[in-house]
């Protein structure tokens, strides 16, 4: 599918992907930032944002999204930078598509599996009653429970539209609600490597990166350096911008 996008900037293309629950308007800072290098193309990936919705949320369909989405736009080879399940659909991408990759930034994501941690979240997500009047303090009271942190909730909340009679979620919440098996999953194809260049950017504060998880960055992605980004946790783009702009942007205008 043909995917909704932000556009801004000029000179080579870069690929922005956001993560789970997030959309393109997440990057809107660091796309921002680096418009006056790049042409920065932002996109919501399928069942979020603006995208379309559809049951289907693998990888592989991901990438196949991203992919066409990018030859639509004029730019069919390109810098491609994904953030957690981003992260994902772009090693997938390059994966399944190295002619499409001009390089590579992985943004706190390894190509493994891991624990289903935010399955709560969407459960209240879906339990949330959408009544007509529901404000947007009570919506955050209901969420409370289940996800403690105000800054997550408020993040989660930006996919809550209260337009018209009664509020709905603008993600395709049931899609991805489905899915998370396969979201929290990632299987390469098999034999499949990526040989052009790669970055991983961590956060100081975040575990989704480990020393264990190098070796097999190492056997997809052989030409693969690694960054931290000080003080940042998961949201490394989010919690230190320009340490994550300082460390991506010298590769990405290598």
């Amino acid at each position: 599918m043909k995917l909704a996008m932000t556009e801004a900037g000029e000179g080579p293309p870069l690929i922005l992907l956001h993560g789970l629950f997030g959309a393109a308007q997440n990057w809107g800072a660091v796309q921002k930032a680096l418009a006056p290098r790049f042409r920065v193309l932002a996109f919501d990936l399928r069942n979020h944002g603006a995208s379309p919705q559809d049951p289907a949320m693998d990888y592989p369909a991901m990438a196949a999204d991203v992919a066409e989405t990018m030859a639509a736009a004029g730019a069919p080879r390109a810098a491609v930078l994904g953030h957690s399940m981003g992260g994902k659909a772009a090693m997938m991408l390059a994966l399944a598509r190295p002619d499409a990759v001009e390089r590579l930034v992985v943004a706190d994501v390894a190509p493994v599996a891991y624990t289903p941690s935010l399955r709560g979240y969407v459960a209240a997500m879906q339990a949330l009653e959408l009544r007509p009047g529901l404000t947007r303090r009570e919506a955050d009271a209901a969420l409370a429970e289940a996800v403690p942190i105000p800054g997550i909730r408020a993040f989660l909340l930006q996919n809550l539209r209260f337009e018209g009679e009664r509020p709905f979620w603008r993600l395709g919440l049931d899609a991805v609600a489905a899915a998370m098996p396969v979201i929290e999953g990632f299987s390469p194809p098999s034999g499949a490597r990526y040989d052009g260049p790669v970055l991983v950017v961590s956060g100081e504060r975040s575990d989704y990166v480990r020393p264990e998880h190098h070796a097999l960055f190492h056997a997809l992605f052989p030409a693969v350096d690694f960054a931290t980004v000080p003080g940042a946790g998961h949201w490394v783009h989010a919690e230190n911008q320009a340490g994550f702009l300082a460390a991506v942007t010298p590769f990405l205008a290598a």
